[in-house]
C-alpha cells in the first residue's frame, strides 16, 4: 500500500512533464495506475473474504504513538476497488473529453492522478491522524480541481466555498478524533471501533467527527457547496463528486457504525439529518434545469440515503447501505460523464435547448436510461437490488419496535418518490423530442468516449444478475453489525413487503411526474426559510466587514499608530503581568567586564539618536552602531559564532536600508512633522522598561537547572564541536526548517512588491543589453582593458552621487581600464577605480572563505547562515561597485531557483531518513580517513546546512535583484520617460559626459505624496 501511494506521488510529479510530450494521450498512461492498483486489490480479495486484513505500518511520530499504517479490511476494500475502477476509467475519459489546446492540462491531470491516491489514502488508514491528513489533503486537492478554469470567477469562487465548508469540518473532525484518541489510549481506528470509547469523551467525540463527515458529504446545513462545485470540468464532477470525495463521509460514518451506532448521539444526527439531505436534494432537483445541477441535487440526496442507511447500525441496513453505496457510484458517474458528452455535442446542458437526441444519439441515450434506471431503483438493475434491502432492512426495524426506524422508512420512501421524479425529469429533458423546439444541432463525438459511461452502466446491468458474486465482500463488513445473517441481497425476493414500498414509490413518483406543473406552481410558491448558500455568503459578508472594521479602526492612523496600539497592548499585557510576579532574582550583576557598561552606554545613545536624527542615512547608520555594539558584546562573552552571524546580518541590513532609501527623501518627515511626541516618547520608554523587567523575571524564574551543561555531549554526539551550528542544523533543526521557510516567504514578498511583470529569471547580463555596449570577448572581460569613452553607450544609473562633478573629471574617468566584467556599463561618473579594485581583489576570496565556514561551521565558527552571508556580502560589493549587470555576471543564476534548491535540500534531508525506517532529521555520517587532510567527517547535517547557505545566498541575490537592480532600472525607465536625467546617448557617442542636474524639488514633492495619492501624470502610485 505505501508502495502505491508512492507510485501515484511520483507519477503525479512527473505528470506536467508527461503532458507536454504527448499532449491528452497522456491521460491514457496515466490510466495504467490505477488499473494496476485496482487489479492488484483483487488479489488481496480472498484473504480479506477469509477474515485476514492486509496491514502495513511503519513507525512514524513514536513519542504520539502515530505511525504510517494501514489496513484493507472488506470496506477499505470496497471503498479502493471504487477509488481506483472509477478513478481509470475517468482518467481513460478524460484523454477524449478535452482538446489538446485545454489550459493548464498537465496540471489538471496530475491532480486528478494525485486526488486518486490521496483517495486511495484515506480509506485504508488506520491511524486517525494520517487519516486526517489524507482527508484535508483531498479538500485541498478538490479546491485546485474544482478552480481548473481559474479565468471564470464562478470556479474560483465554487472552489472557495468547498474548500472552507470541508476544511472547517476537518478541523470539528480532528477535535474529535483527538478527543477519542486521548480517552482510548490508541490512533488505530480499528481499534478504536472494536473497543469503542463510552462516557462523554466519546459521545462529543463522535459528534464531532460526525461534523467532519456530513460536511465532506454535502449533507444539510453543508449541502450546498456541492452543486455550486459543478463549475468544476465534467470528469472531476463524475469522479470527485460521484465516486470519490463525497463518498468518504459516507465511509467514515460506515466505518465508525459498528463501534458507536448505539451511541445516544449518533442517531440523532445521522437518521434526522440523512432523511432532511434526502429530501431537500430531491426537492431542489425537481426545480432544476441544467443537466448537471440537477444530477448535482440528486447526489446531495442520494448522500443523505447513503448516509442513512449505512449510519443506521444494523446488520441488514449496513448490508443495504453498502450495496447502495457501489450502486451510486457506477450509476451517478455514469450519468456525469453521459452529461458531459451531451454538452460537448450539443453546446449546452440547458434541456430546455435540447430536443431529439435521443433519436440522434441512441447509443448515449441507452447507456444514459439504464444508468437513470438504475438510480430510480427500477428492476432489473443493481440500484434495485440495494433499494429492495433497504426497505427489507427498515421494515424488519420497524417490525421490531425500533422508533428510528419509522423515521427512516418514511424519509427514504419519500426521497426515493422524489427519485423517481427528478429521473425521469433528467432522461426526458435531456434526450426526447420537444413539440416546441427545433432539433438541437451537434457537433461529432468521437465513439471511443462512451466506453467509460457504457461499462459503468453494464456494470450497473451485470451486478444484479451477478449479485453471489459481489454480496460476499459486502456481507463481510455487514457481519460486523449486530443482527441476524439471514437476509441476502437478490434480484427477486418474492411478493415481499419490501416490493409493495417499491411499487408505492414509482406510483406517486409517476403522479408527481404527471402532475409536474402543479409541483412547479407550488415550488415557485413557497419562499425557502433557510437557504444555506445564502448563509454562507451572508457569514462570510459579516466576517468580510467585521475583519475590515477593525483593520480600519486599527489602522487608520497609519503605520505610527498601528505601532503604537501594538506596543501599547505589549505593555498593558506583559507590563501588568510582570508587576504581578512574585518571582524575582535574588541579585543584580551591573557587568561582567568593564567594557560592558561603555559599550552599552554608546548603544544607547545611539538608539536614542536613530529616533531623533532628521536624516534617513544618518537614523540607519546609528541604528547600525546598535547592532555593531551587540557583536562586540557577543564577541567579548565568547560566542564568536553569533558575532560572526550579526555582524554579517548587520552589514547586509545597513546596505539593504540604504537600496531601500534611495526611493525615499533625504530628511524624515519632511512634509509632515511628528505630532504627539511627549506620547511617543512615554509609550518608548515603557516598552523598553517592560522589556528590561521581563528580562529580571526571566532570569529569576529559573527553577530547574541550566541545559546548557549538556550541550556539549550532545555537540560530540552529533559529530561536532560548534555548539551554536550543532543547535542550529541537529538539535534544533526543525526551527531552522522553519526559518529558512520564512526567508524565501520574505524574498518572495519583496520580489512581489518591487517586480511589476515577472520575477523570473536573475539579474540582467551583458548580453541583454544587445549593441548598447560594444562586444567583448569574454577572455579578454576577466583582465583589465582599455576603455576609450567614445565606445560605450552606456545606460544611466543611480549608483552614486555626482553632484558638482565636472566634465574634465568626467572625461578622465572614461580612460580608466574595466577592473569589473560590467564596468562598461556605467557612467564615467559613476566609476572609481579603488572600488573596482579591492573587489576584484576581495570577491573571490570572500568565495572561498564563504565556503570554508560552511564546511568548517561543525567544529568551528561559522556555518550556512554566517558563510551564506558572507557570499552575499560578496555579491552586494559586485553590485555596489559595477551596477545590475555586474551582479549578472557574477551570479548568472536564478534567485528563485536557488532559494527552492536550498529550501528542497533541507526539507529533503529532514525527510530522507522516513525512507530507512528513521525519524524525520536523524542524522547520518560518514567517517574516514584521507592522506594530508586526515579524518573526514560527513554527515547529513551537512547537506542541510548546505541547503541553508543556498538559501541565504538566494536571498541576498533576490534583495539586491530587486531592491538594488530592479529600482535602478525603473529610475532609468522613469527617467528617460520623464526626462528628469539629462544626458544622451549621442552625447557619449561623441565623447561628451552627460551632465546630471540637480534633482527638481517636486521629484521630493511627489515621493512625500500618500500613499494613494497620484503620481506622475499617467500612473498610479500603489
Amino acid at each position: 500500500m505505501i508502495a502505491c501511494l508512492g507510485a501515484f506521488a511520483v507519477v503525479a510529479v512527473l505528470t506536467p512533464l508527461l503532458t507536454r510530450l504527448m499532449g491528452r494521450r497522456v491521460f491514457a498512461i496515466l490510466a495504467l495506475l490505477p488499473a494496476a492498483v485496482f487489479v492488484l486489490l483483487l488479489t488481496w480479495l480472498p484473504g480479506v473474504l477469509a477474515g485476514e486484513p492486509v496491514v502495513e505500518s511503519v513507525p512514524w511520530i513514536p513519542a504520539l504513538d502515530i505511525a504510517l499504517s494501514f489496513r484493507v479490511d472488506a470496506l477499505a476494500l470496497l471503498l479502493a476497488l471504487i477509488v481506483t475502477g472509477i478513478g481509470a476509467l475517468v482518467l481513460l475519459y478524460c484523454m477524449h473529453y478535452f482538446a489538446d489546446d485545454e489550459p493548464a492540462l498537465g496540471r489538471f491531470a496530475a491532480l486528478l492522478l494525485a486526488f486518486a491516491g490521496v483517495m486511495f489514502g484515506l480509506v485504508t488508514a488506520d491511524d486517525v491522524f494520517i487519516l486526517f491528513t489524507f482527508w484535508e489533503a483531498t479538500s485541498v486537492l478538490s479546491y485546485l480541481l474544482i478552480g481548473h478554469y481559474t479565468g471564470r470567477k464562478e470556479s474560483r469562487g465554487a472552489a472557495l466555498q468547498a474548500l472552507t465548508v470541508t476544511t472547517l469540518g476537518g478541523l470539528a473532525m480532528l477535535v474529535g478524533l483527538v478527543l477519542l484518541v486521548a480517552a482510548g489510549g490508541t490512533s488505530s481506528l480499528s481499534e478504536l471501533v472494536a473497543n469503542p470509547v463510552d462516557g462523554v469523551a466519546g459521545a462529543w467525540g463522535i459528534a464531532l467527527v460526525l461534523v467532519g463527515a456530513i460536511s465532506k458529504s454535502a449533507l444539510v446545513p453543508f449541502h450546498f457547496w456541492l452543486p455550486a462545485a459543478m463549475a468544476a470540468p465534467t470528469p472531476v464532477s463524475a469522479y470527485l463528486h460521484a465516486a470519490a470525495m463525497v463518498k468518504a463521509g459516507v465511509y467514515l460514518v460506515a466505518r465508525l457504525a459498528p463501534g458507536y451506532a448505539d451511541l445516544t448521539v449518533w442517531h440523532p444526527i445521522v437518521i434526522t439529518l440523512g432523511v432532511l439531505t434526502m429530501l431537500v436534494g430531491g426537492w431542489r432537483a425537481l426545480r432544476q434545469y441544467d443537466l448537471k445541477l440537477l444530477l448535482a441535487y440528486g447526489t446531495v440526496s442520494q448522500l443523505g440515503f447513503l448516509v442513512l442507511v449505512t449510519g443506521f447500525g444494523t446488520r441488514d441496513a449496513a448490508l443495504a447501505g453498502v450495496a447502495l453505496l457501489v450502486a451510486h457510484a457506477l450509476f451517478k458517474a455514469a450519468l456525469f460523464l453521459v452529461v458531459g458528452i451531451v454538452d460537448h455535442a450539443a453546446g449546452t446542458r440547458d434541456w430546455r435547448k435540447l430536443s431529439g437526441l435521443g433519436r440522434r444519439m441512441p447509443v448515449i441515450t441507452v447507456i444514459a436510461i439504464v444508468a437513470a434506471a438504475s438510480m430510480a431503483g427500477v428492476p432489473p438493475l443493481f440500484g434495485f437490488v440495494a433499494k429492495e434491502a433497504v426497505f427489507a432492512a427498515f421494515l424488519d426495524a420497524v417490525a421490531q419496535g425500533d422508533q428510528w426506524a419509522w423515521i427512516a422508512l418514511v424519509g427514504a420512501v419519500l426521497g426515493s418518490v422524489l427519485t423517481v421524479a427528478y429521473t425521469v425529469r433528467f432522461v426526458w429533458g435531456a434526450f426526447a423530442t420537444k413539440a416546441d423546439a427545433a432539433p438541437t444541432p451537434l457537433h461529432g463525438e468521437g465513439r471511443a468516449i462512451i466506453a467509460a459511461p457504457g461499462l459503468l452502466a453494464a456494470a450497473s446491468l451485470v451486478f444484479a444478475f451477478a449479485v453471489p458474486l459481489v454480496e460476499p465482500l459486502l456481507a463481510a463488513y455487514a457481519d460486523e453489525l449486530p443482527g441476524p445473517h439471514e437476509f441476502h441481497l437478490a434480484l427477486w425476493h418474492g411478493l415481499a413487503p419490501a416490493l409493495a414500498v417499491s411499487a408505492a414509490v414509482f406510483t406517486f413518483g409517476a403522479l408527481l411526474v404527471w402532475g409536474r406543473q402543479r409541483v412547479a406552481r407550488l415550488q415557485a410558491s413557497i419562499t425557502p426559510v433557510l437557504d444555506s448558500a445564502r448563509g454562507y455568503l451572508g457569514v462570510v459578508s459579516v466576517v468580510d466587514r467585521l475583519a475590515a472594521a477593525v483593520t480600519t479602526a486599527i489602522q487608520h492612523r497609519g503605520l505610527p499608530g498601528y505601532l503604537a496600539i501594538i506596543v501599547a497592548v505589549f505593555i498593558g499585557g506583559l507590563g501588568v503581568a510582570s508587576v504581578m510576579n512574585t518571582t524575582w532574582p535574588d541579585g543584580v550583576r551591573l557587568w561582567d567586564y568593564p567594557a560592558q557598561p561603555f559599550l552599552a552606554l554608546v548603544m544607547a545613545v545611539a538608539g536614542i539618536a536613530a529616533a531623533t536624527v532628521r536624516q534617513r542615512l544618518t537614523a540607519v547608520l546609528l541604528v547600525g552602531v546598535t547592532g555593531y555594539g551587540l557583536v562586540l558584546l557577543f564577541g567579548m562573552s565568547g560566542a564568536p559564532d553569533l558575532a560572526l552571524t550579526q555582524a554579517l546580518v548587520e552589514t547586509v541590513v545597513v546596505v539593504v536600508f540604504v537600496l531601500v532609501l534611495r526611493r525615499l527623501p533625504q530628511r524624515i518627515a519632511q512634509r509632515n512633522p511628528p505630532v504627539h511626541k511627549l506620547a511617543r516618547g512615554i509609550i518608548g520608554a515603557l516598552a523598553g522598561v517592560v522589556m528590561a523587567v521581563i528580562g529580571l523575571v526571566a532570569i529569576g524564574a529559573r527553577i530547574q537547572p541550566t541545559i546548557a551543561d549538556g550541550l556539549p555531549a550532545l555537540a560530540l554526539e552529533a559529530h561536532g564541536k560548534n555548539i551554536v551550528n550543532v543547535m542550529l542544523v541537529d538539535i534544533r533543526a526543525w526551527d531552522t526548517l522553519g526559518e529558512i521557510s520564512v526567508l524565501v516567504a520574505v524574498a518572495t514578498g519583496v520580489a512581489s512588491l518591487i517586480f511589476v511583470s515577472g520575477r523570473t529569471g536573475g539579474a540582467p547580463r551583458l548580453e541583454d543589453l544587445g549593441d548598447d555596449v560594444e562586444p567583448v570577448d569574454r577572455r579578454e572581460r576577466l583582465r583589465p582593458v582599455p576603455e576609450p569613452a567614445s565606445s560605450i553607450r552606456a545606460p544611466r544609473t543611480s549608483l552614486a552621487n555626482t553632484e558638482g562633478e565636472t566634465d574634465a573629471a568626467a572625461d578622465a574617468a572614461g580612460t580608466r581600464q574595466t577592473w569589473l566584467l560590467a564596468g562598461r556599463t556605467l557612467s564615467p561618473r559613476n566609476r572609481s577605480i579603488l572600488i573596482e579594485v579591492l573587489v576584484r581583489l576581495l570577491f573571490h576570496p570572500a568565495i572561498v572563505v564563504s565556503v570554508f565556514l560552511l564546511f568548517a561551521g561543525h567544529n568551528a565558527p561559522g556555518g550556512g547562515f554566517a558563510g551564506g552571508l558572507l557570499a552575499g556580502l560578496a555579491l552586494v560589493a559586485r553590485y555596489l561597485a559595477g551596477g545590475r549587470y555586474e551582479l549578472g555576471e557574477a551570479a548568472p543564476v536564478d534567485a528563485g531557483r536557488l532559494l527552492g534548491t536550498g529550501l528542497l535540500l533541507a526539507a529533503g534531508t529532514a525527510a530522507a531518513p522516513l525512507l530507512f525506517g528513521g525519524a524525520p532529521l536523524e542524522s547520518a555520517w560518514f567517517e574516514t580517513d584521507v592522506p594530508v587532510l586526515g579524518t573526514l567527517s560527513i554527515g547529513t547535517s551537512t547537506l542541510f546546512d548546505l541547503g541553508v547557505y543556498l538559501v541565504v545566498v538566494g536571498l541576498v541575490l533576490d534583495i539586491l535583484r530587486a531592491l538594488g537592480g530592479e529600482v535602478d532600472r525603473q529610475e532609468e525607465q522613469a527617467g528617460d520617460e520623464t526626462g528628469e536625467l539629462d544626458g544622451d546617448v549621442d552625447d557619449l557617442e561623441q565623447g561628451e559626459g552627460p551632465e546630471i542636474a540637480e534633482r527638481p524639488e517636486h521629484v521630493d514633492a511627489e515621493l512625500e505624496t500618500p500613499l494613494t495619492g497620484a503620481g506622475r501624470a499617467g500612473e498610479t502610485r500603489t
